[in-house]
């Protein structure tokens, strides 16, 4: 388990973040800012540094290049007030491990902190095939801890949604991601999904690839899709659950139901999301 570095001491969510990660058992330090940062750098090892949420993409970008001169192989959250699609997209070519903006979650920025620090094997997990604003493109590996990651980055790509239909869509897309990674590679990390990310000005369009066999509609249980008042969702978990599986099917229909269209190909390895904007 490698030390976490969080930069800032002024600030809530920094000591929220802070005191998730201790109370795990995670061991921590804390940087006054960039200098101090830099300077604990050079004096002993990190995993992974948590920016201040009060700098800047472009400033915490930077500090990244010099810390990467230190310490090459660390990873950096990079917290911001606010973000844009430039911005993001600077962000991923950097390999930063994981983008966040105001308002903050601090435990999930705690728990993506807490899953780096246990992993070593990240760097080319996410690489970028074209990027400029209105149109990204990437290949990621099939894990969940880069499932995570990769949300993040499109969270912030999202902006153009308000809130509401923003967490709808960025719900339907982590399902559909989870759900590639699982049945489409069988959580095989040697295994890549193809994501691409659209923005036109009516409409955010995800398109995802798995390299799997297809989605079978017939894999989905009777119960699940069966037109019944009575229906109780929770069953199909539950049954999941002791099984050691996720949702499932329930979850691809979940996923329907809060993005205005939800396209499969022929033979069901690839996926558009679609919400339109002009109506919000």
């Amino acid at each position: 388990m490698s030390r976490v570095l969080v930069i800032g001491t002024d600030n809530r969510v920094v000591h929220e973040v802070g005191d998730l990660l201790s109370a795990s058992g995670i061991p921590i330090e804390y940087a006054a800012g960039p200098v101090g940062a830099l300077q604990k750098l050079r004096l002993r090892s990190f995993g992974v540094v948590v920016t201040s949420p009060d700098s800047s993409i472009d400033e915490d970008l930077s500090l990244l290049e010099e810390i990467r001169l230190i310490r090459p192989g660390i990873k950096l959250i990079l917290l911001a007030p606010q973000s844009t699609p430039d911005e993001v997209i600077a962000a991923l070519k950097a390999q930063v491990f994981a983008c966040f903006t105001a308002p903050f979650d601090p435990e999930a920025i705690a728990n993506l902190a807490r899953n780096a620090a246990s992993s070593s094997q990240w760097r080319d997990s996410i690489h970028v095939l074209t990027a400029r604003p209105g149109w990204v493109s990437l290949q990621a590996n099939c894990s969940l801890l880069t499932a995570e990651r990769l949300m993040t980055f499109a969270t912030e790509l999202s902006t153009q949604l308000s809130s509401g239909p923003r967490q709808e869509m960025m719900q339907a897309l982590h399902e559909i991601l989870l759900n590639a990674i699982e049945h489409g590679a069988a959580f095989n990390p040697e295994q890549v999904v193809e994501i691409t990310a659209v923005r036109t000005q009516r409409s955010l369009v995800f398109h995802l690839r798995d390299p799997g066999s297809g989605f079978r509609p017939e894999s989905i249980s009777p119960d699940i899709i069966a037109d019944s008042e009575g229906y109780d969702p929770t069953i199909h978990i539950l049954k999941r659950e002791e099984a050691g599986l996720r949702p499932g099917g329930y979850g691809l229909l979940l996923a329907q139901g809060t993005v205005d269209e939800l396209i499969y190909n022929e033979i069901g390895n690839e996926v558009l999301l679609i919400k339109y904007t002009d109506a919000l």
